[in-house]
């Protein structure tokens, strides 16, 4: 039982617990004015002064010209990053709900879990130039995973037409060191709110488990793998430090952006804010939908 404070307030008496609830509710929009401050300082308005150099010509007037130009004129760099992001997140999206599916449902060992939770949380937030390096000292010509597979299957992955770790299905490697992991981390919630209740029903009324996924699991997962599969394709999508680092001539918006502005002495091109604009859009679009489906996949947690 909870106790409410009773004032006297011109011969009635009031509750005071709505009052409290706002003083509450101001206290706690204090306590977010650093991070807001944070938002504003290094996110908000670097954003918005990138997307005015965008719309910006030289004479200072407003024109849409760079961003068409910038669009054309890169389109490469465009197809690049989208084949890069599509097929990274698509892959993760595939294993990282199988690991997380095994991981959820194993009851033995009881530490699988946690390890895999773990793993995840750490390896879904490694990039960069150490990622590289793992990976170059792994998979590279003198790699030593390329020399183990050489010796002990006689396949020489670097005598083959398709991988090559500077190439596209080197990126996507490196890249699914942390998709993965960050599909797991996205899909565990979801996993759970499959009620043990809902197979036993299904196979009450005659149902196989192909019957239980196609009418209940897969639905019920639906919402969480597509926002996730957005996620991934988002965060390959503005990727920078680690395919720079895998291959300096890497023809993908990030890498296009960042050769733009170390090569614009003067400040005087609006090409590479243009281009950063585009992605600005295009993660825009995808953390909108991932949202969305996000917020219909916690619909199924909730119960």
């Amino acid at each position: 039982m909870t106790e409410t404070t009773l004032t006297l307030e011109g011969g009635r008496v009031a509750d005071a617990a709505p009052a409290a609830r706002r003083h509450f509710r101001v206290n706690a929009w204090f306590g977010l004015l650093p991070f807001l401050a944070f938002l504003f300082l290094f996110l908000l308005l670097p954003t918005w002064g990138v997307v005015k150099k965008a719309f910006t010509n030289a004479q200072g007037e407003f024109s849409t010209a760079a961003m068409s130009d910038a669009f054309t004129g890169e389109r490469q760099a465009f197809y690049g990053s989208l084949k890069v992001s599509f097929v990274s997140a698509l892959l993760g999206v595939v294993f990282g709900t199988l690991i997380a599916y095994a991981a959820a449902t194993a009851t033995r060992p009881r530490w699988l879990r946690p390890l895999v939770a773990a793993f995840s949380g750490v390896a879904a937030n490694m990039g960069g130039i150490i990622l590289a390096f793992l990976f170059f000292t792994l998979l590279g010509r003198q790699g030593l995973g390329t020399k183990l597979i050489a010796d002990g299957l006689g396949y020489d992955l670097y005598k083959t037409s398709w991988f090559d770790i500077t190439g596209f299905w080197g990126w996507v490697t490196v890249y699914l060191y942390f998709q993965i992991p960050l599909m797991v981390l996205v899909t565990l919630p979801s996993i759970d709110g499959l009620k043990p209740a809902w197979r036993e029903a299904s196979s009450n009324l005659g149902g196989t488990t192909w019957t239980y996924w196609r009418r209940v699991g897969l639905p019920v997962l639906t919402p969480a793998m597509l926002g996730g599969f957005l996620l991934l394709f988002a965060n390959a999508f503005s990727a920078y430090a680690t395919v720079y680092a895998l291959n300096t001539q890497s023809n993908v918006l990030p890498v296009k952006i960042s050769f733009g502005l170390r090569n614009d002495v003067g400040g005087r091109t609006t090409a590479p804010y243009a281009l950063a604009t585009w992605m600005i859009i295009v993660i825009a679009i995808t953390m909108a939908g991932y949202l969305l489906l996000r917020k219909r996949a916690e619909r199924w947690q909730a119960t």
